[in-house]
């Protein structure tokens, strides 16, 4: 639990332990908590135990506690060694420090606005600091604060939403707003947790799921609010992009002026007065030269530009390579061409069924879900050097921020005073939990299919 182990696979590993161990135990999980009953058949009493743990997501610590336990239930280590084992990964110092972690967020986000938010090179520069930000105010500040961290995702939307929507309202329109603001809280994101709390509902860990799923919206509704609130608190100090924004906004496509209508000359043409509707044709909403949301003037120098297709070639694997480091991946692994090498594959899938299934961001992350958990199940059943769920976590996160973009984006267009702000922001929450429930589908379809066929496992498997 304290490096970030999937939940709903908790209970069945431990009770495969106390199975192998001879040790008479019941366990209940609920969020952050395990709730241990040793019990004693002799005297009939038992113990309860309370075990509270929040951590959170590190691959690599992950990949070396599960060794431990599959040589615990092998019968390869005894229970003292494997103790002195877990206290030492327990009390070793983070694998990466502050600077590092922050170098490694500025890369991430700065990757991924040109690869799902059809950013250029210049959004990609202002993702990456914003970025570089939002890390300094998670480690530097949130994590020291508790006043502060309860307001963390709340303020990072707002001041990203900001930043974004002042560069966008630059007359040259060179920045895009969509691709600056939804790159820059991609690393917040409640992705990890709406799908962890997905397995457990289809694993029919109801309590805990519906808690998570719940507490996932909720927090998916505040990071759209705070997007809405700083763009909106920019237009309201700067009133030239404010009168730009109505401007172009749907509702000045039509005009009602109430009046007398009166004839100029002696035509029979009968005086009268009432309201008088005058409509534009021509939708000012997507104007020419836009892609995927953002101004792109074809004269405009490559830098100004969406990338082009091949280089996604480059930017997926370092995207993943920088994915899996900031999720707790030593560089000096094994485990981490694969997990590259699973992204990628996964990518492609996810990226090839969008061009033939439109509209359906479950479906597609359905299918790049499959091919990871594919490979990933194929990866630790094959070599048994390595653990499924580390293999293919970060390709499976991959799929969030791609099949949220493939669906509009994160961030809302600016719809006037009388837009319903709450249910704008609560479209991010709704196509996070549309795209999790299709990698749901997928990781258990591929786990179903590698995991029928062979002798039983002793222990219970490390996937999702």
């Amino acid at each position: 639990m304290l490096f970030g182990s999937p939940s709903h696979r908790l209970e069945s590993q431990l009770k495969a332990t106390a199975v192998v161990l001879d040790v008479q135990a019941e366990f209940v999980h609920m969020p952050n908590i395990v709730v241990v009953s040793f019990g004693d058949s002799d005297t009939r009493t038992s113990r309860t135990h309370f075990i509270k743990v929040s951590g959170v997501l590190q691959l690599g610590r992950l990949h070396t506690v599960h060794k431990i336990y599959r040589n615990v239930v092998h019968d390869d280590v005894g229970v003292e060694e494997a103790t002195a084992q877990l206290n030492q990964i327990i009390k070793a110092k983070p694998i990466f420090g502050t600077l590092s972690k922050t170098i490694l967020a500025a890369l991430c986000t700065g990757l991924i606005c040109p690869m799902a938010f059809g950013g250029s090179f210049v959004d990609m520069l202002v993702a990456g600091g914003e970025g570089a930000l939002l890390s300094y105010l998670q480690f530097g500040i949130a994590s020291k604060n508790a006043m502060y961290s309860n307001v963390f995702e709340i303020s990072v939307a707002i001041i990203m939403s900001f930043i974004a929507r002042g560069l966008a309202s630059i007359p040259s329109q060179i920045f895009c707003y969509s691709a600056i603001s939804s790159a820059g809280i991609v690393l917040v994101l409640p992705g990890y947790m709406i799908l962890c709390s997905a397995l457990e509902l289809a694993s029919k860990n109801i309590v805990t799921g519906s808690v998570k799923l719940t507490f996932a919206i909720v927090y998916s509704l505040f990071l759209g609010f705070g997007l809405t609130i700083g763009s909106d608190l920019y237009l309201l100090l700067d009133s030239n992009a404010r009168n730009a924004q109505v401007m172009a906004s749907e509702d000045m496509n039509q005009v009602v002026i109430n009046g007398r209508f009166a004839a100029s000359n002696d035509s029979v043409i009968t005086n009268f007065a009432g309201s008088f509707t005058f409509t534009n044709g021509t939708s000012l909403s997507s104007p020419p030269n836009t892609i995927d949301g953002c101004y792109r003037d074809p004269n405009w120098p490559w830098y100004l530009q969406p990338f082009p297709i091949w280089s996604l070639a480059i930017l997926v694997p370092a995207f993943s390579i920088c994915s899996s480091a900031s999720n707790g991946q030593p560089f000096r692994s094994r485990q981490l061409p694969v997990m590259t090498l699973i992204s990628c594959a996964s990518f492609a899938a996810n990226t090839a069924a969008n061009h033939l299934i439109f509209n359906r961001s479950d479906v597609v992350s359905a299918i790049g879900a499959f091919v990871a958990g594919l490979l990933g199940n194929l990866y630790s059943r094959v070599t048994k050097t390595g653990t499924s769920f580390t293999s293919m976590v970060t390709g499976v996160l991959f799929l969030v921020p791609a099949g949220i973009a493939a669906t509009g984006g994160l961030s809302q267009n600016y719809r006037g005073v009388d837009g319903d702000q709450y249910s704008n922001g609560l479209i991010i929450g709704l196509r996070t939990v549309q795209v999790a429930i299709g990698i749901t589908v997928g990781l258990f379809a591929s786990s179903l299919l590698i995991y029928s066929f062979g002798r039983t496992k002793r222990g219970a498997i490390f996937a999702f």
